[in-house]
């Protein structure tokens, strides 16, 4: 083999190799790509589900609320608040968060105004009327609470703020 042949076919060979390590890259991208897509599918459908799922939920809370406390003791109601539990458990594991309510600052991004009560601090959620959800920092579903009251505080003749 003369070398003018042998030199073809190394740059021959490394064509075919920087081609095949072109091609290897446009893979992989094309793989993280397919699995971020497939991803956000799944994502959506999560959320599809827990649109779904709260509103069972909510219902197993007002179910519990609603059975006196010497009940509780009983099969058929640890059952119910062993399905509740349980479904609590798996939104939770599938990404589903709660938003904590009570005692932090109303934001009207995240919770929705029920009402103003007398005697908490203005401003401050006193209580939660109903749970928010966020899924991977998107809320699902705004809290609604009871916030204290505005208009139970007053400025005095010398500016002091005092509590009516």
């Amino acid at each position: 083999m003369k070398k003018s042949e042998l030199e073809k076919i190394i740059k021959e060979k490394e064509e075919y190799f920087a081609g095949w390590q072109r091609e290897k890259a446009d893979f992989l991208n094309y793989k993280k790509q397919e699995f971020e897509r497939l991803k956000g599918t799944l994502d959506i459908a999560k959320e599809s589900l827990f649109e779904e799922l709260i509103p069972v939920l909510d219902n197993f809370t007002l179910a519990e609320k609603s059975i006196p406390e010497e009940e509780k003791e009983k099969n058929g109601t640890k059952g119910l608040l062993l399905i509740k539990k349980q479904l609590e458990k798996a939104l939770k594991d599938l990404g589903l968060e709660e938003i904590e309510v009570v005692g932090k600052e109303f934001d009207p991004k995240i919770h929705e105004l029920v009402e103003e009560v007398e005697g908490g601090e203005p401003g401050i959620i006193v209580e939660e009327v109903q749970k928010g959800y966020t899924f991977q920092g998107k809320i699902i579903r705004i809290a609604k609470v009871k916030v204290g009251s505005y208009h139970s505080w007053h400025l005095s003749d010398n500016w002091d703020i005092i509590r009516i």
